[in-house]
């Protein structure tokens, strides 16, 4: 595997990089422990590290904390203000493969106006998950972290947040939306909270990536009340759907999370609002169920490129409104 591992690495669509992996992982290592397992954890840490040596005027690499299992939790800063995390849910395979992607394309750019920040959670916190997905259950959502008084183990990172936190969530530990013994109750959920926390003077806006459904969500999620800029972030959904759309005609439909979804608390989108980021958004990427989670690796490519199209918009709409 480990040949078959490196030309894996070397492929040029780094996109597909995630994908890869896990495949090689199903196909070639089930049932032989985690060693082996381990080694491919430290291949992917080795290409943000990479990135970020290829790049020096414009990515740099920092450790924000760890995952319940031990792993490191990078971000890749690319100057500032805006700040996209990827991989909540273990199960969303084109999340982290776009914010790889992602990360990718922007380390081209050589403008010093591009104020990007990307936090690479997905791929450590997938990690502590991608075991599990691959050997158990491929549908795996939640942390890994055990629960006091119960056998169910894990928590929903996206129900953890302090924003109407446990207010119609799940408070069974065996559930799959479980919200956690407390807000912040996880690793994960405190390493990117606290860090935002620090940098609230300078991040004027958060994404966050999931699947599947083909939606673009703005608070609130806990609340059917809705933001006091609610007609600013719908404008900007409106378009960025639209320049999304444009590409391959992908269809995307825009709302609060509360009305265009379904009601849900605990949301890192909502808590990222209250904080006083006002431009939140939550990505819902391809597709609306044909292949749902298990989207094929020949829609990474144009997922990806849609996606930017609209992740640019918004950014140059905070670009001329900082403030």
């Amino acid at each position: 595997i480990l040949g078959n591992l490196q030309t894996v690495l070397n492929i040029r669509s780094s996109q597909m990089l995630w994908l890869k992996v896990c495949e090689l992982i199903s196909q070639d290592m089930r049932n032989r422990g985690k060693s082996k397992f381990n080694l491919l954890t430290k291949q992917i840490a080795a290409w943000t590290a990479d990135i970020a040596a290829q790049n020096p005027d414009l990515v740099s690499r920092s450790v924000i904390g760890e995952t319940y299992e031990g792993r490191s939790i990078y971000l890749l800063k690319v100057s500032k203000a805006i700040f996209i995390d990827c991989g909540f849910h273990a199960r969303e395979w084109i999340s982290p493969a776009f914010c790889q992607w992602f990360v990718k394309e922007v380390s081209k750019l050589n403008d010093e106006k591009t104020i990007l920040k990307i936090r690479l959670l997905e791929h450590f916190l997938s990690f502590d998950l991608c075991f599990t997905i691959l050997f158990q259950n491929r549908m795996w959502r939640k942390t890994r972290s055990k629960n006091d008084r119960s056998l169910c183990i894990g928590t929903d990172l996206n129900r953890n947040f302090n924003a109407g936190w446990s207010t119609g969530a799940s408070d069974n530990p065996c559930d799959s939306t479980y919200c956690g013994s407390a807000p912040e109750s996880e690793k994960e959920t405190k390493a990117l909270a606290d860090f935002i926390r620090e940098h609230l003077s300078t991040i004027k806006a958060y994404l966050t990536i999931h699947s599947y459904s083909q939606l673009l969500l703005f608070p609130y999620s806990y609340t059917y009340n809705l933001p006091s800029n609610y007609e600013e972030l719908k404008s900007i959904a409106r378009v960025a759907t639209e320049q999304l759309t444009s590409l391959y005609s992908t269809k995307y439909t825009y709302g609060p999370g509360a009305t265009t979804i379904y009601p849900a608390a605990g949301g890192s989108d909502d808590w990222a609002y209250d904080q006083g980021i006002k431009y939140s958004f939550t990505f819902e990427l391809r597709d609306t169920g044909r292949y749902g989670f298990i989207l094929p690796e020949s829609q990474i490519k144009p997922t990806c490129e849609e996606t930017l199209l609209a992740v640019k918009y918004i950014a140059n709409y905070v670009l001329e409104h900082l403030y």
